[in-house]
């Protein structure tokens, strides 16, 4: 009669354990990757009355089984269902972040690892990733500073907003091209100021500029100058280019005729003068004491530079007095005249020394000097043959307009812009011009300069802010940065265990590592490779079936009710049995 009683209780506090099981569950439906408990039953050990016996041959008797009654019911195993997969919740915080698989991530209190499905993360104030609901660190591999990749080792905290990671160093620029259509009916590239491109680029420390090249046509309509009118810092100042170099010095074959204007200025050889009879300029004044046939410098006094700029200015070339100095006549003595000198090609400004000093050829040798092919020459008029200029030559193909070489050589296709000799901050440019060409594109040119070359490579930048954070479906971490950088910060790693079922729950999501679900190495492993990832910007929300659990939770129910239902129909037989003697 008593044990019937104590199967009953046993009845009552195993449907009470799982009761609680239940509730458990219940109450964690809404808790961050919560997996769910299940719990079984097992019965208890039986009293053995009579036990059983086997068939008597000599008898002829069979056999008789065991008598047993059973003493109870108790919890057989909590299993918790830690490979189940929750669905996903989308928050849009990017350091939320769900596994697809059975890994866990690695977080760590600063003296042991614990492992967590729970991946609403955040940034703390030291810059490291971590739980938000107890601060825990996530644990993953750092970037070798060396080869700037992952190296796996032991995790560690992963600090991915450091002093370090907020800024990304600028780079000068190393290299630019130049592409799009040259039209040789262009009227811009057919003046004498040129057709201007820019080439925006950086030096070492990030600060911006503007390199302005000229392109210009030559007499040979497939052949085009380049070269470099000037510098500007980001603030519009112009750089001193007195030491910067593009290609080496060269000379263009321009045929055209320079004429004075007449009706404005009157030029005896030695004075300029405007209309009012005022002196202008000066050849005396235009050139050092030093200055030769071969090396005619050029005086650097204010009065020079004026008489300089009014002498370009008679003949239209007013705002380009280096241009026109740099024009050249190509001259041929004529022994017949009486004038003798040595044949060859001048330039505008060694025909100006000469004048200056009475040296033959001068800006006025008479015209029968010169081969009757060279046409008038005075100081009103004259022809040139071409000009001088530090750059280089492009030449296009006259028939199928493509890029042939730079200064007629095939395999040339760049120039090196000489920035170096600025100083350390900033690096020589090679500028590729293989991709431009030269079409009829209805008078319009379309050529412009980008840095970097057709890669990306080499263009230069300037200090980059971080601008925001990714997460990777492999864990790796990147951060973006305003000058169009990103880096690698890191990779969050994951823990994989032989029996994930084994692990111990210890509270705020976390689980501990048990000698049945197997030990931690301590270094994890990468998501992907077991075919895993991570999901950015979700969370992964409690596997908890509710309709699951409302029934266990009737079929329990019935079961306490039934119990204790053995309890009362116990305590009444008993109760009669006392009765018996009244």
């Amino acid at each position: 009669m008593m044990r019937s009683l104590f199967s009953g209780v046993s009845g009552l506090k195993t449907h009470q354990i799982r009761m609680d099981v239940i509730g458990n569950n219940i109450a964690n439906v809404n808790t961050t990757a919560f997996k769910s408990s299940s719990m079984v039953f097992s019965d208890l050990i039986s009293q053995t009355t009579q036990r059983a016996s086997g068939p008597n041959a000599a008898t002829g008797t069979g056999g008789i089984n065991a008598r047993q009654i059973g003493l109870g019911v108790k919890s057989g195993a909590i299993n918790t269902n830690i490979s189940g997969q929750g669905a996903a919740q989308s928050t849009g915080n990017p350091f939320d972040i769900m596994i697809n698989g059975s890994s866990l991530f690695i977080v760590s209190n600063g003296s042991e690892n614990f492992f967590t499905r729970d991946g609403s993360f955040y940034v703390d104030a030291a810059g490291n990733l971590a739980m938000t609901s107890n601060g825990y660190n996530v644990m993953g591999w750092l970037v070798d500073e060396e080869t700037m990749e992952i190296k796996q080792d032991t995790v560690s905290a992963l600090r991915i907003m450091d002093a370090a990671n907020m800024t990304y160093p600028p780079e000068a620029t190393s290299k630019a091209y130049v592409s799009g259509i040259i039209d040789k009916n262009n009227k811009d590239v057919t003046s004498s100021s040129g057709k201007s491109i820019n080439l925006n680029f950086y030096d070492n420390l990030g600060y911006s500029y503007t390199a302005k090249l000229v392109l210009k046509q030559s007499s040979e309509t497939n052949e085009y100058s380049v070269e470099l009118s000037k510098i500007l810092d980001s603030k519009g100042n112009e750089v001193d280019i007195s030491k910067v170099s593009l290609g080496s010095q060269t000379s263009q074959k321009i045929n055209k005729s320079i004429k004075m204007d007449t009706a404005s200025y009157q030029w005896d050889g030695n004075e300029l003068k405007d209309t009012a009879g005022n002196v202008v300029a000066n050849l005396t004044t235009l050139f050092d004491s030093s200055a030769t046939t071969d090396n005619p410098v050029l005086a650097d006094t204010d009065e020079a530079k004026a008489a300089l700029e009014a002498l370009a200015k008679a003949y239209g070339f007013e705002g380009s007095a280096e241009e026109f100095l740099n024009l050249t006549v190509t001259l041929t003595n004529n022994a017949d005249s009486g004038i003798t000198f040595t044949d060859g090609t001048y330039t505008v400004q060694q025909l100006l020394h000469n004048q200056a000093k009475g040296i033959d050829p001068s800006f006025s040798t008479p015209t029968d000097a010169f081969n009757e092919d060279m046409g008038d020459w005075s100081l009103e008029s004259f022809e040139t043959t071409g000009r001088n200029f530090e750059g280089a030559v492009l030449v296009y193909d006259p028939d199928k307009g493509n890029f042939l070489g730079v200064n007629g050589m095939p395999n040339t296709t760049s120039v090196t812009l000489g920035l170096s000799a600025l100083g350390g901050n900033f690096k020589d440019i090679s500028i590729d011009f293989s991709t431009s060409s030269m079409y009829d594109n209805n008078g319009t040119c379309t050529v412009a300069a980008t840095a970097g070359d057709q890669k990306g490579l080499g263009m230069g930048r300037k200090l980059g802010e971080m601008s925001g954070i990714s997460i990777q479906q492999n864990g790796m971490i990147y951060a973006s940065y305003d000058n169009g950088m990103t880096k690698l910060l890191g990779q969050i790693a994951v823990a994989e265990f032989a029996n994930v079922s084994g692990l111990e729950k210890a509270g705020e999501n976390l689980y501990m590592a048990t000698l049945n679900s197997g030990e931690f190495d301590g270094i994890g492993v990468d998501i992907t490779a077991n075919g895993g990832k991570m999901s950015t910007g979700q969370l992964e929300m409690s596997n908890v079936d509710l309709s699951a659990e409302f029934t266990e939770m009737i079929t329990t129910q019935r079961g306490f009710q039934a119990n204790s239902r053995i309890i009362t129909v116990s305590d009444t037989m008993l109760e009669e049995l006392t009765n018996l003697k009244r």
